[in-house]
């Protein structure tokens, strides 16, 4: 199973601009990526490299998971971005625009002949029609690699299906689904795309609410100011915390052994609704941690 860790919000922040990687270190977002590829120039790529690397290896993010996304292995800088990356030792590295398993196969083949850590985690964006095609077979090489997330690259299978955004995002409902199955058939993360419109924050946590129906473990975000709600929204209710206490509570009961449905303040409760509630306690025990350790 995954390591419980609070990953609701998951910022972008552009590696080039030196003043955001700075303002990273006081935001409550649960996770960063700290960007190489979309938000970086061409002729900026380099200078943006050794900046991320640098104030990764220097810290002072806390709590803050640090994620580098890198550019492209088909590009002139995505070699040198694994290995810059690698050595700065972040808690994952994020490549771009995969479509196979084969191409999971050499980023961890990439990534570990730089001597990283089995440790440093590899996510890769779900972003083409192809991907999604091979969801299952890129998802499977989690078995023999280190890949141990999805990032929903939402934009670019708008763009690439010819489609037009929609408010309720039915066009993509399929391409989530089958990334949150593959993603929970193999143990990997899995986190919703960007919300464009960053002045319409109920649009914001409309689009929010529904990625946490459809299953995702976070949302990536692209201002500090969807940080909070998307926070809020990711997080357990305080009700429903409760009430998976009382069902762990429950069947921990000695009078209730070997029974696989009790009734917990009113409501059946089978034995996967246990495992379901040790879930939610741990998360909420989680977030707890880290907002403390702000």
């Amino acid at each position: 199973m995954s390591a419980i860790r609070p990953r609701r919000s998951v910022l972008y922040m552009p590696g080039a601009n030196e003043r955001a990687l700075e303002k990273a270190k006081t935001l409550p977002a649960d996770s960063l990526i700290l960007d190489l590829e979309d938000a970086v120039a061409p002729e900026a790529k380099v200078e943006a490299r050794d900046r991320v690397c640098n104030v990764v290896k220097a810290g002072g993010y806390g709590p803050r998971e640090l994620i580098i996304r890198v550019n492209g292995q088909d590009t002139e800088w995505g070699k040198a971005d694994i290995k810059a990356a690698a050595h700065a030792n972040p808690d994952a590295i994020l490549a771009p625009k995969v479509t196979t398993g084969d191409d999971i196969r050499w980023l961890d083949e990439a990534i570990s002949e730089t001597g990283a850590p089995r440790s440093l985690q590899l996510w890769v964006m779900i972003e083409t029609p192809l991907s999604i095609l091979n969801l299952k077979e890129i998802a499977a090489a989690a078995k023999t690699t280190r890949l141990a997330g999805f990032v929903m690259g939402s934009n670019d299978l708008i763009k690439d299906f010819r489609a037009e955004p929609m408010p309720g995002r039915e066009n993509l409902a399929a391409c989530y689904t089958l990334a949150i199955a593959a993603a929970r058939a193999y143990d990997l993360l899995v986190f919703d795309g960007v919300y464009n419109d960053i002045a319409n924050a109920e649009g914001f946590e409309a689009e929010a609410r529904q990625a946490r129906a459809f299953g995702f473990d976070g949302k990536t975000l692209i201002h500090p100011s969807q940080v909070d709600p998307c926070n809020a929204i990711f997080a357990p209710a305080a009700d429903a915390v409760q009430q998976s206490r009382d069902v762990i509570a429950a069947f921990a009961d000695p009078a209730n052994a070997a029974k696989g449905v009790l009734k917990v303040n009113g409501k059946m409760t089978e034995l996967l609704h246990l495992a379901q509630a040790r879930r939610m306690v741990a998360v909420a025990e989680a977030i707890a941690q880290r907002e403390a350790a702000q």
